[in-house]
């Protein structure tokens, strides 16, 4: 699945996740973070890649490229949903920007923005 974070940017983004989750500034969860990107909220999104049907999600992507919102895919649902600090596994996360770890999440937003786009 492209754009395809490898396991540096995913250590990176994971990394990110988890102090966002510590100051709750993160999205969790197709309906969240769908409603959060219709109403203009800026961020990078994160989707599994395991996350099956795809038809859960396959419309997010598109969101993100309208509004050009940076995006990337790690491998499990279940790493998301750790990095998240959640018992649950979760498909979609929307990453928000915050002072307290601005130098991480500008890094996470280089490395996601120099990713190869889907075809």
């Amino acid at each position: 699945v492209q754009p395809d974070a490898h396991v540096p940017e995913r250590h990176h983004l994971y990394k990110c996740i988890r102090k966002a989750a510590k100051h709750k500034q993160i999205r969790r969860g197709v309906k969240e973070v769908q409603k959060f990107i219709n109403k203009g909220e800026k961020g990078i999104t994160v989707l599994a890649g395991d996350t099956l049907p795809i038809d859960v999600y396959c419309h997010i992507p598109i969101m993100c490229e309208d509004r050009n919102l940076p995006y990337a895919y790690v491998p499990s649902k279940s790493d998301l949903g750790a990095a998240a600090g959640s018992k649950r596994p979760t498909c979609v996360i929307l990453l928000k920007p915050h002072e307290e770890y601005q130098e991480a999440y500008d890094e996470c937003l280089g490395e996601v923005e120099s990713l190869p786009l889907p075809l």
